[in-house]
């Protein structure tokens, strides 16, 4: 390898790195785009020529390399927290007075309290590893726990440095994005070749960034700002003033720095990272008390359409680092620190229709049918109503111009109607008294003391639909592969008509289906067979019974079985159909409604012959069939969420093997088991004592 090659590739580095800096991070460019895309070009070059000088930090792969097969997951080494969120002043206040209180607590109360405020980039959260100084892994946020490996495509943005001069093993957090800008470019070229478009940057930056090919990341001129120093392990390295660091020590999972040696405010720690080498938001500011925040804030929400890239909200972070160790965090979020959201962006459109959607229990909600219109990052044609209440109160009329208001992926509000450009002829909206997809002669009426219609024929086809669609749910039979498009597609052709007749199909009778090949029809069939086994809780649920949920059916079931798992069978079930209406209303968590609903179901005859019907094709076995007892006697609470398990599955194995779930912590409480984001059980059961496990110990005391 010729001497001067390698000469030559060194001072290229050196050169693209320090160009790289005074654009990217102090935007103090010295040389044209141009003129930088040509030294990384040469110097491409020279590494495809001579593949040994290239290294892991090399600037050619800003370019992108090799597509992936796949991302990995990673487990974080720093515990990654999500803040809480406030959406006004007064939310701000209380805020500040859970700080203050826990100060007072804590015996800090003389402390003086400021706030460094940063703007909240609405973009996806990354890690980012060092070790000797060399960027070696960049991960998603994931759960917090666990994130994905996107080390090949962050490479490929301009503003993450690949090798940091002053510091050696250090784990940083930020943002990744995107600008407006970008996307503009971006949906112009996809408009030109017919693709579909984008709805927003950080859609956008999602999609990016995680491409299993870098190219198509390095294309797209992904951004970065960083906001925390999350880890830094190196031996004393000195920074200037006040930013020397050591090792750190751990809080709650997370490593902090050492207290006696650390950079002292938020605001410094931001500084820090700019003298490293990484980009940093420079609209921060330091605030005295909770009023310059709102101005902060309010500044910020007039100005956040001046910024060429998307902003949700300002972050408030205690400013003292001493304080907020001694804060520390919640199960779920840091207590020194919390997401103030601008409020949700508002248009106007035009209301075109009012039409009906009949829900599982022939509960009729209005909906608005609405010209498209694009909020808050994604185009919306629908809002929901309500109730004829609703549409009273906004005196809502076809053809009026409404405002509509969407925050996040929160289903969109009409806010108010524009008076100003009301049609002369328009006329109040008339609340109809029958709807076609209530089926039959489509008769409805007002539920006795709520807002609510509902469907007084039962056989409603879009009603029906509904009920198929829950019946053969995880919740409860869990017929995997009937899902809704299936279920409707054998209701249309008048294959189904009731829930009974499911478990009636034969193979001759799907195959004349459209899209029904033989190996779909035999898969179908055995997931029917392997269904048809089924505890008495997820039975009762399954029937659609008005009021009556997965929890509510357990409630009943083991209330006529007389607490005991292993009596919920078939005679529970004839206890349960024979009831009066005061003995259902005796369970503890069955109100009134409830017990009526319960009571009025079992006395319809078409209800009767259905159960009667379905225990001809199913047999409804005991809890204890399913498990070994080996939780008899223990009582488990369930917060947060679960990684592998939903709720509702971890709950029905604690039943299976002969254990107690309950809703609220008491003393009693055997175990609680705290998943991702556990909140205020967790607290409680530190405060009683009661023994705190994860999902992994969980499932080892089961045998899974």
């Amino acid at each position: 390898m010729p001497k001067e090659v390698k000469e030559r590739r060194n001072k290229l580095e050196k050169a693209i790195e320090k160009h790289r800096h005074l654009y990217h991070t102090l935007d103090k460019p010295e040389i044209s785009d141009e003129a930088y895309d040509s030294l990384v070009k040469e110097l491409e070059q020279i590494e495809h020529d001579y593949p040994g000088l290239k290294s892991l930090e090399s600037k050619s792969e800003r370019v992108g390399g090799e597509p992936l097969k796949e991302f990995v997951k990673v487990k974080h080494e720093i515990q990654q927290w999500s803040f809480d969120d406030v959406f006004d002043f007064q939310e701000l206040k209380k805020w500040n007075e859970k700080v203050r209180n826990f100060m007072a607590k804590a015996g800090i109360a003389d402390e003086e309290l400021e706030y460094c405020c940063e703007l909240k980039i609405d973009g996806l959260k990354v890690v980012l590893t060092y070790e000797h100084g060399v960027l070696q892994q960049a991960a998603t946020r994931g759960d917090g726990v666990t994130g994905e490996d996107v080390t090949h495509n962050v490479k490929t943005i301009e503003s993450v440095p690949l090798r940091l001069d002053n510091v050696k093993n250090i784990i940083v957090e930020g943002e990744v994005w995107i600008s407006k800008s970008e996307l503009a470019r971006i949906n112009k070229e996809r408009e030109q070749s017919g693709e579909a478009l984008y709805a927003n940057t950080r859609n956008l930056a999602a999609g990016s960034l995680r491409q299993l090919d870098p190219k198509i990341t390095a294309s797209r001129h992904l951004d970065s700002f960083v906001y925390d120093i999350a880890s830094l392990n190196s031996s004393a390295v000195s920074l200037g003033r006040d930013t020397v660091f050591r090792g750190g020590e751990a809080e709650r999972g997370r490593a902090v720095p050492a207290r006696s040696d650390t950079v002292s405010e938020q605001s410094k720690e931001l500084e820090t990272l700019k003298s490293l080498g990484f980009r940093v938001n420079p609209y921060f500011k330091v605030c005295k008390n909770i009023e310059e925040i709102e101005k902060f804030y309010e500044e910020w929400t007039r100005k956040r359409h001046t910024l060429d890239y998307e902003l949700d909200g300002i972050v408030i972070k205690v400013n003292s680092k001493k304080i907020q160790e001694t804060l520390g965090y919640t199960g779920k979020s840091p207590r020194w620190g919390v997401a103030y959201k601008f409020p949700a962006e508002q248009v106007t459109t035009i209301l075109e229709d009012i039409v009906f959607q009949v829900g599982r229990t022939g509960v009729i909600t209005p909906v608005a049918i609405l010209k498209p219109v694009l909020v808050a990052g994604s185009t919306v044609s629908r809002a929901t109503l309500h109730n004829e209440d609703e549409i009273k109160r906004l005196d809502l009329r076809i053809g009026d111009t409404v405002i509509l208001q969407k925050a996040g992926d929160v289903i969109p509000d009409i806010v108010s109607v524009v008076m100003d450009l009301r049609h002369k002829n328009s006329k109040p909206f008339v609340w109809p008294n029958h709807i076609s997809a209530c089926g039959g002669d489509g008769k409805i009426e007002r539920v006795p003391g709520e807002a609510a219609w509902r469907c007084v024929s039962k056989d409603s086809f879009a009603q029906q639909k509904r009920k198929f669609h829950y019946f053969t749910s995880k919740k409860c039979f869990d017929i995997d592969g009937l899902g809704p498009k299936i279920l409707d597609l054998l209701i249309e052709n008048g294959l189904i008509s009731t829930f009974d007749d499911i478990f009636t199909l034969r193979k001759g009778d799907l195959l004349a289906l459209p899209r029904f090949a033989e190996k779909s029809v035999d898969n179908l069939l055995v997931a029917i067979e392997k269904s048809r086994n089924i505890i008495l809780p997820r039975f009762l649920a399954s029937l659609s019974i008005p009021q009556v949920g997965e929890e509510t059916a357990y409630d009943i079931a083991k209330h006529f079985s007389g607490c005991d798992t292993s009596r919920m069978g078939v005679p529970a079930l004839e206890l349960i159909a024979k009831a009066k209406k005061e003995e259902i209303e005796a369970i503890y968590g069955v109100g009134p409604i409830v017990a009526r609903a319960v009571f009025d179901w079992f006395r319809v005859s078409d209800n009767k012959k259905l159960v009667k019907n379905l225990l001809k094709r199913v047999k409804i076995i005991k809890e204890e069939d399913i498990g070994e007892k080996i939780l008899a006697g223990k009582s488990f609470v369930f917060t947060g969420s679960l990684s592998t398990l939903e709720r509702e599955d971890a709950q029905t194995l604690v039943r299976q093997n002969g254990g107690n779930v309950s809703n609220s912590v008491s003393k009693n409480t055997s175990f609680v088991v705290a998943g991702e984001e556990a909140g205020s059980k967790l607290n409680k059961a530190r405060e009683l004592g009661v023994k705190i496990i994860d999902e992994t110990k969980f499932l080892k005391m089961i045998g899974r």
